[in-house]
């Protein structure tokens, strides 16, 4: 039987989804902020969080791409009324998830100084990329996991407790990144850029052991390893590797643009930082309607409910819309004081605002793009997000890099290859969803 998705519905799940998932950003522009305001090579703290930021989050996000697979499977199942037959899925998930997490760990903390020089830094910058690295890295696989149970807790169309998850995980990393950055008189000695490090991986251990609790609480998914492998291990495996291939290209594209600033200067990597952290806010808060995208599309593909499915497309990709609007039109009434809650350095502000005006001009677009993305993921069509990735990554974003370095665009040519980038993925969606969903619909 056909239900209609409602408005009130789809905000039941996007906005607690917004909420957790703005939570990430808000991590990492905490460490940005406070860090960018450190009394002693401040910028140059701030340059090391930007350059470790950038690498850590291509790990996470190439990894915690199983999160969508495994939470497609279930939302699928749950719309079939054969829920229980994917009960065993769950823990085989994490298990696979978390192996493959501390392969990576261990196998890249070896070369991190290499890395990191192929990512432009040096002296200075170098020194604090690798302290800061050494501490965070071991949050790894607690992100990770959480990721996994999010996934769970998203399929069965459940998106509160992961919320409460990630709010107390940013309550606890704002309040040790303040007490360890700076430290507090008589009790605790500033440990600066160090600090921030331990707060992270602190609030990541906090996130983690919540995330277990609620799991078990919450649902009836059993984290009990049982024998053989599910039949849908498979697809999940499928899916799984799909997006890791779609996440290192997307990753391409973020690390080639932080190199390039990077190369440039560090006031320049610096200001550019900045506005990857509020960019990725965007991203973060207008997904929010592409997790429900997710949730809801997967449903409603399981019991084949094509014409919701066209209308709920219609619904989230309007509201995704609409609040990148609003988020932009907020960005620009005054940038630089935005920007100065990341830094004081004068330099830095004022290449950012320089610039700014285009991280605010691509919202829109990144709306069609980033709900479009949760919406194919719901559906499983990873094959086809692999291509887009690919295709927008190797024939939009870096032929245009290239092309504003020789110019010698700087961090304008960037964003403009960032802008081209998103234009490719958001068309090919579009595409897409009307040639193959529109149709059975009718």
């Amino acid at each position: 039987m056909s239900t209609v998705i409602s408005f009130k519905q789809i905000n039941k799940l996007a906005v607690p989804a917004i909420i957790s998932g703005v939570a990430e950003p808000i991590l990492s522009a905490t460490d940005t902020a406070i860090v960018g305001n450190i009394p002693v090579n401040g910028t140059e703290s701030l340059a090391a969080v930007g350059i470790v930021g950038t690498f850590l989050s291509m790990l996470i996000w190439i990894l915690a791409q199983t999160r969508s697979a495994i939470s497609a499977i279930i939302s699928q199942y749950l719309g079939a009324g054969k829920l229980e037959e994917v009960k065993a899925l769950p823990a085989q998930a994490i298990v696979f998830n978390l192996g493959l997490s501390l392969i990576i760990l261990v196998s890249t903390v070896p070369f991190i100084e290499t890395i990191f020089k192929v990512l432009n830094a040096k002296g200075t910058v170098l020194e604090y990329c690798i302290s800061y690295y050494q501490i965070r890295v071991w949050g790894f696989p607690l992100s990770l996991f959480v990721f996994a149970v999010f996934g769970i807790f998203r399929g069965l169309q459940n998106t509160f407790w992961p919320m409460i998850v990630a709010l107390i995980g940013v309550v606890v990393n704002i309040g040790l990144d303040f007490a360890l950055v700076y430290g507090i008189k008589g009790i605790v000695d500033p440990m600066n850029l160090e600090g921030a490090a331990w707060a992270s991986l602190i609030s990541q251990i906090v996130m983690a052991i919540l995330a277990f609790i609620f799991l078990l609480q919450k649902t009836n998914v059993s984290l009990r390893l049982k024998r053989p492998w599910h039949p849908e291990m498979n697809r999940f495996l499928i899916m799984s590797g799909n997006l890791f291939i779609r996440s290192i290209a997307l990753n391409i594209t973020i690390v080639m643009a932080v190199r390039e600033a990077t190369a440039i200067g560090t006031d320049y990597v610096a200001a550019h930082t900045i506005a990857m952290q509020l960019w990725l806010f965007s991203a973060f808060f207008i997904d929010g309607y592409g997790s429900a995208g997710n949730i809801l599309g997967g449903k409603l593909l399981g019991a084949k409910d094509y014409a919701n499915l066209v209308r709920l497309a219609k619904k989230v990709t309007l509201y995704g819309i609409i609040v990148a609007i609003i988020l932009g039109g907020t960005a620009l009434i005054k940038p630089e004081i935005l920007g100065s809650v990341f830094t004081k350095d004068q330099n830095v502000l004022i290449i950012f605002a320089g610039f700014f005006y285009l991280v605010v001009i691509t919202l829109p677009v990144n709306a069609v793009a980033f709900v479009g993305d949760g919406l194919f993921k719901g559906l499983g069509e990873t094959g086809y997000l692999r291509n887009v990735l690919l295709t927008s990554t190797f024939l939009g974003f870096l032929p245009m890099l290239f092309i504003s370095r020789y110019f010698n665009w700087g961090l304008h040519g960037i964003w403009i290859a960032i802008t081209v980038w998103m234009l490719f993925r958001s068309s090919a969606l579009i595409l897409k969803f009307q040639k193959k969903y529109v149709p059975l619909s009718s």
